[in-house]
Order: C-alpha cells, then structure tokens, then sequence
C-alpha cells in the first residue's frame, strides 16, 4: 500500500462480558490472548502498522493505559498520542476526540477507526480494502467497510449498498439494526447487504465537519474538553468537567445514520468480532467432531465443544459433552449450553447484583509495574505472588493497617525500607532472601534487573484491602489510595 499516512484511531476502553469468565471488567478481551498470536489489540496494532501508516493514536481508561502502552511496546509498536478517557461515553465522544487531537497538525489529515478486538487473519486483504477507500476518503468521504455475509447473522448490524461508486467503494443507502432471523434471511438472499463491522475511514476535518453539522454540543464539549487536556507521563488527558456532559452515544447513532457522504467498501476477507463463545469455537482449530481445546483440557466422546483452560495446574476434562462451551479459570468456571451463551451479559448483571467478585475482577491484578495474584487469603493474612518487570518499581508508600513480608524467588530486588522518608535504608536482596517490612514503615521495591522479579508477600493485619496505601512518590503519578 502506497504511503499514505492513514492514522490508526484504535478504541480500547472497553469491558465486555459476553467471553466471561476470561474477559472482565479488569481486564477485558482486548488484551487477552484469545485466539492466535498475542492479544486482540495487539493483532489490531500489527495489522494497522507498517507502510502507509502512521504511529496509532490510542483511546482508552486510565485503568488499560500503561497494559496498552506495555503490549504495544512487546509488540514492537511505538504508540502516537495516547488519549485518556475521563469516564465511558461510547465511540462518538472518543473517535470526536481523536480527530481534534490529528486536526491540530493535520485537518485533512486520513485516519481509520478501528475497535480493538476484531479477529482479522488475512491482514494483506485487509489492507487492500483500505486501499480501495482511499480516494472516496480524501475526497471527503466518510467510508465504512462492511463484511461480505456468509449467513443470515442476527447480532450484527448491516448496510444496505447504494448505486454507482468507483474503486470499489460505493454510496451507502441506509444503515439497518439487527434484525429478525426472517429480514436476515431476505438480506442474504437478495445480495445488496454488508454487516456493519464498525470500521471507518475518513479525515480528520470530515468528522469534525459531520459533528458540527449534526452534533453540535458535542463537538462543543469534546472540544472543550480537549483543549483543556493535560498531559500525563507521556498520554493526554481529557479534562474531565467537560467530558463529563458529553452524551453517552454511538458514532453511528450520534452522526454516521444522519450524514449524506458515506460510501461503503466490502471487506470480502475473513473478519469477526469475536462477540461470544460461539466465534471462538468458529475460528478456533476443531477436530472431526466439531471439538476444541485450549490448555490443560482434554475431550473425551465429545461433539462440537468447546473446552479451555487457563491454568496448566488445572486438568479440565469433558466426558461426553455435546454442545456445551466450559471455560476454566483459577477463581471461576462457566459450564454453559452453546445456544445459551449469548446470555453471559445478564449472568454477569446477577452476579454483580450478588456482589461475587468474579464478576469484575480477576486474583491476578495487573498493574503500572507488573502485577500480583493472590494465593491465599484467610483471616487477618494474605499470601500474594508478586512480578514486577525489569527496570520497574512500585510507589514510595506505607501501610496503616498491614505488615508485609517479602521472600525473593526469582531476580533480585532493591528494597528501600525505613520509619520516614528521612531514615530509608536500601538493600539489594537476591534470591532465597527475604525483608521485613513492619506496620507503618515507608518502603518501596524495584527491580533493577532485566528479566522479570519475582517474590511472595505475606500479609498480616487487620484489615489488607487494596486502598490501604499512604503513597509518597510514584513513577506512574497515582494518587492517594490507587492500587498497587
């Protein structure tokens, strides 16, 4: 693909349900290696990168910043503006936002919105799809790419194709919801309808020209909110006060169903958006029977199933199974029928409403440094497996509630520990070695090796939530009482 200089817009704030358990609040499907090489979002980054484009601008939560930030660098990706959002308000607000940032050193500047856990494995054709959008988007065109259907879907959106068009990108005539099995059926059968998958090309002014022409009070607020940004270690920071009164709302609701200069380009590759159990065992390598698994799961006697373990150290065995998905993780199994696993968002709703902490969260916590899992909790103690990355360290802090012990098991850490921020001793302890911190003591640990340090922390107190952080100094600039 010639160079065009296409700017990859990728959203990542997202936390869907519908893979649960896998996928959580804390740590969505984006960034989980589901299904091939690396996670979502980083088979997104590589397939957007390279001749013809320019560094991604990424759009997330304070929360996935430094996970989005990590998993590019792994993938050998160096990220453009990082953009962070106040709070959720759906793909209007952001991709607005977005497009400002490009606009201030290059209105006519082309970007591509793209969500960040699309599964696209012919990322060549991929790219030639693009190429075909390119003129109608520089000639202000907002141009959306849809998917060839290979069968009456009912959980995607399509669009209905126009006449005439050139280079293969063609008018747009309508957008149409989901729809029932029988219009699904219809839509197939007459040959004029793409899905919608949620990709769009266009310029940076063209977007902000559609904002203003059918959005104005968010094109006001977003431009509030960006013009009083702050940069933060490196991301931009949307102010929040005016984020805060932008409408929670869809780019396709918001502008794309309302604008008259939309074209469409049919992706004819392989594409899904992997919303559910269902696309994974689709796209997963299945045997003769229909049967799949991943990790430490072994089908015996079983029809279309899907079987997946998240931990070696846990033997998932399914004896006769027939259509039936069960995913195990360390805290959380789902057993579920496969017709019924589109559900998973209500079963998580209940589960919430229950306060069972699966729901949202994970034992292992993933963080700025590294991240921790729990190992055993009990009455007034903690058992914690603790990794932080070479060259990373946690906050300068102390406990008001909890002593800590910490045995190094792999690398080495340096140790800074003391009764106040005037008497700190820094100790470097190797492996098989281990450091008291007591109740009240300022400490930090880092690792100044260049593999991976590893230590178990035990707890002790009467109270070990997470909050219970009195923070000095911060690498990562969080505030009081921020995790980890």
């Amino acid at each position: 693909m010639a160079a065009n200089n296409i700017t990859p817009v990728i959203l990542c704030g997202g936390s869907g349900t519908r893979l649960w358990p896998v996928s959580r609040k804390s740590f969505p499907k984006q960034f989980i290696n589901l299904i091939g090489d690396g996670s979502l979002f980083q088979q997104s980054s590589v397939r957007l990168s390279g001749a013809g484009f320019a560094a991604p601008l990424i759009v997330t939560n304070s929360d996935f910043r430094f996970i989005a930030t990590q998993q590019l660098g792994d993938a050998g990706i160096d990220p453009g503006a990082v953009l962070i959002e106040p709070e959720a308000r759906n793909t209007a607000p952001a991709l607005l936002a977005a497009a400002l940032v490009l606009a201030q050193d290059d209105p006519q500047g082309l970007m591509l919105a793209a969500p960040s856990d699309h599964y696209i494995t012919q990322a060549d054709t991929f790219r030639s799809s693009i190429k075909r959008g390119l003129d109608a988007a520089k000639a202000g065109q907002i141009v959306t790419f849809g998917i060839t259907p290979d069968r009456p879907e009912t959980g995607y959106g399509y669009l209905e194709l126009g006449d005439g068009g050139q280079n293969g990108a063609v008018p747009l005539k309508r957008f149409v919801e989901k729809p029932e099995l029988a219009e699904a059926k219809r839509m197939l059968a007459d040959g004029g309808y793409l899905w919608n998958a949620g990709i769009f090309m266009y310029t940076a002014q063209t977007l902000i020209d559609a904002f203003a022409a059918h959005a104005p009070e968010m094109l006001a607020d977003v431009s509030a909110s960006v013009d009083a940004a702050k940069p933060d270690l490196g991301f931009l920071r949307l102010d929040p006060d005016a984020w805060a009164k932008c409408e929670d709302i869809s780019v396709d609701f918001a502008i794309m169903e309302k604008v008259g200069n939309l074209s469409v380009v049919a992706h004819e590759g392989d594409w899904s958006d992997l919303g559910g159990w269902g696309a994974v065992h689709q796209h997963a390598q299945s045997d003769k029977n229909g049967v799949a698994t991943q990790g430490a799961a072994l089908a015996v006697d079983c029809a279309n199933t899907l079987l997946r373990s998240e931990n070696d150290a846990q033997q998932l065995v399914g004896l006769g199974l027939e259509n039936i998905v069960a995913v195990a993780m360390p805290d959380a199994v789902l057993v579920a029928d496969q017709s019924r696993v589109a559900e998973l968002g209500t079963v998580v709703k209940q589960m919430r409403s229950a306060s069972i902490p699966q729901a949202d969260t994970f034992p292992k916590d993933h963080r700025p440094w590294g991240f921790f899992e729990s190992l055993i909790v009990g009455e007034g103690f903690q058992v914690k497996r603790i990794v932080v990355t070479p060259g990373a360290a946690l906050s300068l802090q102390s406990h008001k509630h909890r002593s800590e012990h910490w045995i190094v098991v792999v690398g080495t850490a340096k140790v800074t520990v003391g009764p106040d921020t005037d008497n700190l001793d820094v100790k470097m302890i190797n492996a098989n070695e281990s450091v008291y911190i007591p109740l009240g003591a300022i400490h930090r640990m880092e690792n100044p090796g260049d593999i991976p340090m590893e230590l178990i922390e035990v707890q002790t107190g009467d109270y070990l939530g997470e909050d219970d952080i009195v923070r000095y100094e911060d690498v990562y600039a969080r505030g009081q009482g921020a995790k980890g």
